[in-house]
């Protein structure tokens, strides 16, 4: 597509899918699924739409009809739409290659037009690629491409964990050279072919993995007349690219890339992509494109305290907790004494009693039964699963299963309604006993090859010997594929900056988010298990360390101390140091010794050391920080959450001593020698006793 001031077109090219009968009777196409209770088309016209484009022509391939049928009732046929033409192009085409061959035959493009996928979420402002390109263009008519391509590291969780796309790159004139896919297995290809030439021809080149292709392009006409010159071009990247580039001698076009290193960009190319862009979306990395934004007609979320969205109509039983990073849909019911975190639930769900839904993906109209468990799963619209029931982590259940009660589904299980061959009643050692689906085999669950028509992705999930196929849910099909996705520790601290594999940027958002929940829940007087269940969620998000957690907490504890202790605007008066150390911890031992102390059966008390350390550092520079010191030390002794073996070795660390560290805690050596004259004083009590007990025995003797 096209900005306003230029001739040309957008093409919103849908992967192209088998046109066989899909396993399952998923008959939604990719771009109908709900991310975040928003069909995922939305975000890809928003992004077209803010970037300023006005015709856009989408390609599709099997379920066009529900495509169309989406967009003549959507907003973007309205009058006021920001587009001047959208239209669904119809064609029996069945991979990239044939689609840009039937545009390149109907001649709607006369100019320079922008390619990109349907599965796109971003807002990258692309005036500065565009105006790039122009600006390169015009100094040489073979330049036909320019790709936007996003810095974020190497081990991003949206990337896939198949193949990784390679650039090699010319810095100084952002050309690029060469490309290739490199396997990501330990029993893959772990090297590129770089043509001796290209080393010998450049001063300089770049040898980036660390790039995400979320496959938006520049293009120019010259790139549709190549793809109808070249018919053995079917994928965008291994055979396009790769073909252009390595003809280079021959054809003399060049490729460049637009390599920006803020703003968000990713595809939803898998079901493991799909997760790790929900919670992108609902952590806001995304905005504006975000639940409260409503970007489709009749939305009304609203965004609340531990970036909960809510709809209106959301009937909450009072025992129930919608805990932080969840999205609950209109209509949607959740009974007395369930809890759902970290997940995503569509509207007029039923969740009964003493349910428990953690990272999970509940589509609309799903009924879950009372005492059910559900982890880490996809439960798409009108499934029901029965009271009493434990869905496991990686189990996908497709449209309008039923679950038995007292079931359990490991995490390989993917039921379908859909009948197999020669299979006419529902497998009741799967579904149990009035269930109704059946286990979804499929023909192959890996595919790494991008040329292929029907590609399979993986849910993020994974059980560690079982791949698991995108078309589980719908033909999630793409140029790209994933491969056996392990949960690792790696993929699970990523976060979307330029290096999301630092360890140090997830360790200071893991804190923001804990000390910042920890401490609202302390001044709204919740209770300790409350503030604990959205601990363990952040816990669990980030793979946080138990010294993070005491971390969080012991900030969260003193920011409350110092408010209580300096009073509130109103002008309430504040309180002394002591009485407010004894109002805080006082009320909430229990979260202090479930979530920060591990070692009361230990002869080396490190946690307790580390706690106490961390008290510490938090004092220093603090008004009235060495009185506050001492009391907090002398209120957990006295609660035992510390013991006095763990105040005496946090005494002897040395890191307690130095510096304003050793200053900080002056008061508190009347308490750690009260408590070594304690000990001397039980020793020479036994020593009197041992004495007594000899001057006994002599006697008798």
């Amino acid at each position: 597509m096209a900005p306003r001031q230029t001739k040309g077109g957008s093409v919103k090219q849908k992967a192209q899918e088998d046109q066989r009968e899909d396993s399952l009777q998923a008959v939604k196409k990719k771009c109908l699924l709900p991310l975040a209770n928003t069909p995922l088309i939305e975000y890809t016209l928003e992004f077209l739409a803010n970037a300023g484009f006005e015709d856009i022509f989408i390609y599709g391939g099997a379920h066009t009809d529900q495509v169309e049928e989406y967009i003549n009732a959507s907003k973007w046929k309205l009058s006021s739409s920001p587009f001047r033409t959208l239209i669904l192009l119809k064609s029996s085409a069945t991979s990239v290659g044939d689609a840009m061959r039937d545009l390149d035959n109907r001649d709607l493009i006369t100019g320079d037009f922008l390619l990109v996928s349907g599965d796109v979420i971003s807002n990258l402002p692309l005036e500065p690629a565009l105006a790039r390109h122009r600006t390169r263009r015009e100094k040489d008519k073979n330049a036909i491409m320019t790709m936007v391509l996003r810095e974020a590291g190497g081990e991003h969780r949206t990337k896939s964990r198949g193949r990784r796309p390679v650039f090699v790159i010319d810095p100084a004139r952002e050309r690029c050279l060469h490309y290739e896919e490199m396997s990501r297995r330990q029993d893959g290809r772990r090297y590129v072919n770089i043509d001796p030439e290209l080393l010998s021809a450049h001063e300089e080149i770049e040898i980036r993995e660390d790039l995400i292709d979320c496959y938006i392009d520049i293009c120019t006409p010259d790139v549709l007349g190549l793809w109808s010159d070249n018919f053995d071009y079917q994928s965008l990247r291994k055979s396009f690219l790769f073909g252009v580039l390595k003809d280079y001698e021959l054809n003399g076009k060049t490729i460049h890339t637009y390599v920006v290193a803020e703003h968000y960009a990713a595809r939803v190319r898998s079901l493991r992509a799909y997760d790790a862009v929900s919670k992108d979306v609902i952590n806001r990395w995304t905005y504006p494109f975000c639940p409260d934004s409503n970007l489709v007609a009749g939305q009304s979320y609203r965004f609340g305290r531990g970036k909960v969205y809510e709809e209106e109509g959301v009937v909450l039983a009072s025992s129930s907790v919608v805990s932080k990073r969840s999205v609950v849909g209109k209509e949607t019911s959740i009974g007395d004494g369930s809890v759902v975190g970290d997940s995503v639930l569509g509207r007029r769900c039923q969740i009964g009693k003493n349910v428990l839904i953690e990272g999970a993906y509940i589509w609309d109209d799903a009924v879950v039964g009372d005492g059910s468990t559900i982890r880490q799963a996809i439960v798409a619209n009108e499934a029901v699963v029965g009271r009493n029931c434990m869905v496991e982590s990686g189990a996908l259940l497709s449209y309008g299963v039923r679950i038995a009660d007292d079931m359990t589904l490991p995490g390989t299980s993917r039921i379908t309604r859909a009948k197999r061959k020669g299979i006419s009643t529902s497998d009741t050692a799967i579904v149990g006993k009035g269930g109704e689906g059946y286990h979804y085999a499929s023909d192959s669950d890996d595919d790494t090859s991008d040329t292929s028509s029907t590609t399979f992705s993986h849910l993020v999930y994974l059980h560690p010997t079982r791949t698991f196929s995108a078309s589980s849910i719908s033909t999630l099909n793409s140029s790209d594929s994933d491969s056996l996705l392990q949960r690792d520790v790696s993929s699970r601290r990523s976060s979307f900056r330029s290096d999301p594999s630092d360890d140090i940027a997830q360790t200071r958002d893991f804190h923001l988010e804990a000390t910042s929940s920890i401490l609202d829940g302390l001044t709204k007087e919740d209770s300790p298990d409350v503030i604990q269940l959205e601990l363990l969620s952040d816990r669990m998000r980030t793979n946080a360390s138990d010294h993070m957690v005491r971390h969080a907490i012991v900030a969260a504890f003193m920011k409350r101390i110092y408010n209580l202790i300096d009073g509130d605007p109103s002008g309430n008066p504040g309180v002394g140091a002591s009485e407010a150390v004894q109002l805080v911890f006082g009320k909430y031992k229990e979260l202090v010794e479930r979530m920060a102390i591990s070692d009361k059966w230990k002869e080396e008390k490190a946690d307790q050391v580390d706690l106490l350390l961390l008290v510490q550092k938090d004092a220093v520079g603090k008004s009235k920080g060495e009185n506050v010191m001492l009391f907090v030390a002398k209120e957990l002794y006295a609660m035992d959450i510390v013991e006095e073996e763990g105040v005496l070795q946090w005494w002897g660390d040395e890191r307690s001593g130095d510096g304003e560290m050793g200053r900080v805690r002056g008061l508190t050596e009347q308490l750690v020698e009260w408590l070594k004259q304690a000990d001397d004083e039980e020793e020479d009590d036994n020593d009197d006793d041992d004495d007594d007990d000899d001057g006994e025995e002599s006697e008798n003797e």
